[in-house]
């Protein structure tokens, strides 16, 4: 999984980025000729209620590849944003999208000449976005036209309702909508695999606000929910400043941190980090036991061999059964197999068993 992090200059789109993959990447107008990227480690408390039934010698979250785009890529010298071009195909290639959008006055910080605008932040960076797609839509129209002229008549049928499908898709963007939105048949889907659109991405934009407004986030929040405007478009508010300092206190200090501000005890980054991994349709099955307690991030819709297969191909590959358990009644019973499994908790299932998030799972295999 792949987070590709946008901004403008002077966001605190790296300080984010610092935040959550714990680098020292440089901050304050960065504009480096190359992205920074780092690994983050998808939040989940559940592992380490595992970890106090079974003292693992490890624990290992799901991780997610973050790669920080430089802001000046929008921003040019002749204020063109032709800078992002380069990055488009490594772009088109992560699963999902996050904006960092400024909120935030600071007089350490300038301001752009016509103060802060959030909304105008997202339509810049539409902006760009946009135009790439439509451009790679018209690349393609081009070469269509050009080889349904040696086309038989019954040979252009499929290539004509191709131009169609994306002229509609051009037509789509044209009028200010990101391909995320674009409604498509199975079929059209299949058709358009090959492409690699960027706006098709799930989209999080994360409002950066002062660190003196963090109490105030649950009203920033409703102030910036018409950010989202499509059902792959999700908004949270964050102080990336304040994540910052707290990525590098130990547990139990940033616990008191965060009581001394009147922060709620799921902090901003890790619920912008949980919105990421829903956008992407993603959940986490669990394993644990004495070598380690481990989050396994898998597509919803997920059945138990695939989930086996996920571990380790052998397991897929001689599927017999799963043992399933869920968290909540496996924290209940302290982990005692002999309680769950009297209590009828722990139930075996078929390899089509679709795995729900937080199954802790225990696969039965032989080869």
């Amino acid at each position: 999984m792949e987070l590709a992090i946008l901004g403008l200059p002077l966001s605190g789109k790296t300080t984010f980025f610092n935040a959550i993959t714990g680098q020292n990447a440089e901050t304050g107008g960065y504009s480096g000729g190359d992205p920074n990227i780092g690994i983050l480690k998808v939040p989940d408390r559940r592992l380490q209620i595992l970890s106090q039934i079974d003292n693992p010698n490890r624990i290992i979250p799901a991780e997610m590849k973050c790669i920080d785009y430089p802001g000046a890529v929008f921003t040019d010298s002749a204020g063109t944003g032709r800078g992002l071009a380069r990055f488009i195909d490594q772009l088109a290639l992560s699963d999902a999208l996050v904006y960092i959008i400024r909120a935030f006055e600071d007089e350490r910080v300038p301001l752009p000449s016509d103060g802060v605008n959030a909304e105008r932040d997202v339509e810049t960076l539409d902006l760009e976005l946009t135009v790439a797609d439509i451009g790679l839509i018209e690349r393609r129209l081009d070469r269509i036209e050009v080889e349904t002229r040696s086309m038989k008549a019954s040979e252009r049928v499929n290539a004509e309702r191709h131009a169609a499908l994306l002229a509609r898709m051009r037509e789509h963007l044209e009028s200010g909508r990101a391909l995320r939105s674009f409604e498509r048949t199975s079929d059209e889907e299949k058709e358009l695999q090959g492409y690699r659109f960027v706006t098709d991405r799930p989209l999080l934009i994360l409002v950066n606000i002062n660190e003196s407004d963090v109490s105030q986030t649950a009203a920033f929040e409703n102030q910036y929910q018409n950010l989202s405007n499509d059902d792959y478009t999700a908004v949270a508010v964050i102080s990336a400043e304040i994540e910052r300092e707290v990525s590098q206190l130990e547990p139990s200090e940033a616990d008191a941190f965060r009581q001394d501000l009147g922060l709620p005890e799921e902090s901003s980054r890790d619920k912008a980090l949980n919105a990421a991994y829903s956008l992407l349709g993603m959940h986490s099955f669990l394993t644990t036991g004495e070598d380690e307690v481990r989050a396994w991030p898998i597509p919803i819709g997920t059945t138990a061999v695939q989930a086996a297969g996920k571990i380790h191909s052998d397991l897929e590959r001689g599927f017999i059964r799963a043992e399933v358990t869920s968290f909540s009644d496996y924290q209940a019973n302290a982990g005692s197999a002999a309680s769950l499994r009297q209590s009828g908790l722990t139930r075996t299932e078929g390899r089509d068993y679709v795995v729900n998030d937080g199954d802790i799972l225990n696969i039965l295999f032989n080869i």
